[in-house]
């Protein structure tokens, strides 16, 4: 499966919100990480941020947004395309990808 490079547009105002969210998670994890290196935290801290800054709905927020944007720009073959390279993904807890990632 091959996808062509082409443009997908987005209102501006939700990339911002997916972007923002990203930030925070990704500066976020990075100093939890950085606290746990230095013995300041433990894997109980991410749970709790994990749980506490709602990052599961906001991700699942994010990936709504972009699906939508997908879904309206795109053939019913190119989502399917997506959808199975998607599909490919390593997920926590699945045979293979182990409790280390």
């Amino acid at each position: 499966m091959e996808i062509l490079p082409r443009e997908i547009r987005m209102p501006l105002d939700e990339v911002v919100a997916v972007l923002r969210d990203l930030n925070e998670f990704v500066v976020s994890l990075d100093r939890l990480g950085s606290r746990q290196a230095a013995g300041t935290a433990d894997e109980s801290t991410v749970g709790r941020f994990v749980a506490d800054w709602d990052v599961a709905r906001r991700l699942a927020s994010a990936r709504h947004v972009i699906g939508v944007a997908l879904d309206a720009q795109l053939s019913e073959e190119e989502i399917a395309e997506i959808d199975a390279l998607c599909d490919r993904g390593r997920f926590y807890g699945s045979e293979g990808a182990g409790g280390s990632h």
